[in-house]
C-alpha cells in the first residue's frame, strides 16, 4: 500500500547539460546557441565570453546583434604571449566597441604575479591561486576557470556587479566549449563566487 504523503512541494527544477565529445573551437557555434539560449530561459540579461585573438567575440558579437543581451569581451593581458603585445584583432575590436559592447583587458587574477614566481628558475614552485586554477582544469574543465577568472576580472573593473548571475563562456586553447551561470564576485572575495549551472562542456578533455 502507497503512503500518503500529502501534497509534495517541488524544491527542484531540470534543465539540459550539453557534452561536447571533445574540446576545441568547432563547438564555438553550438556554444554560442547554448549560451543564447540559457540566457532566455533564465532571464538572464549578460553574456561574459573568454576571446585571445577575437574570432570567438566575434561569433557572439554577431548573433547577439538583434538581440537585448548585453556582452562583455574579456581578452588576454598586454604581454601574455609577447611582451607589450595585445592579441585582440584591432578590426574586430573596432567593431564590436562601435556596437556598445565592453572589451575588458586586466591582469589574469588566477595566476598574474604568482606565475612570474612559479615560473622562475630562481624562486620556483607553485601557489595557491595556481593550484586552483589547476583544480578547475582537471575536475570540470579548462573553459570552467577561464570563465571563472573572466568574470572575476570583469567584476573586479565595475563591469558586472556581484548581485544577480551572468552566462560566462570559456574555451580550451581557443574558441569556446563551455557554458556556465555564474554568480559573480570581486577576486579579494573570491569564495562569495558561486558556478550556479554548467549548461555545457567537453566530455573528454
Amino acid at each position: 500500500m502507497v503512503p500518503d504523503v500529502g501534497i509534495v512541494i517541488m524544491s527542484f527544477s531540470t534543465k539540459k547539460i550539453y557534452y561536447f565529445e571533445n574540446p576545441g573551437p568547432e563547438n564555438t557555434g553550438d556554444c554560442v546557441r547554448m549560451a543564447i539560449e540559457r540566457a532566455r530561459e533564465t532571464g538572464i540579461k549578460t553574456l561574459v565570453v573568454a576571446s585571445t585573438s577575437g574570432k570567438t567575440a566575434l561569433s557572439f558579437h554577431r548573433a547577439l546583434a538583434e538581440s537585448e543581451l548585453e556582452l562583455v569581451i574579456v581578452t588576454h593581458v598586454v604581454g601574455f604571449s609577447k611582451p607589450g603585445i595585445w592579441e585582440f584583432d584591432q578590426g574586430i575590436a573596432e567593431e564590436i566597441r562601435a556596437s556598445g559592447s565592453r572589451i575588458i583587458t586586466g591582469t589574469h587574477v588566477l595566476s598574474g604575479l604568482e606565475r612570474a614566481f612559479s615560473a622562475s628558475p630562481k624562486v620556483g614552485g607553485g601557489s595557491r591561486s595556481e593550484a586552483v586554477s589547476e583544480s578547475l582544469r582537471r575536475v570540470v574543465a579548462v573553459g570552467l576557470k577561464v570563465a571563472i577568472e573572466c568574470v572575476l576580472i570583469a567584476t573586479d573593473q565595475g563591469v558586472l556587479s556581484p548581485d544577480g548571475e551572468v552566462i560566462a563562456v570559456g574555451g580550451t586553447a581557443s574558441g569556446a566549449d563551455t557554458v556556465c551561470v555564474i554568480k559573480p564576485s570581486h577576486t579579494q572575495r573570491f569564495f562569495d563566487l558561486q558556478v550556479r549551472e554548467i549548461v555545457a562542456m567537453p566530455r573528454n578533455r
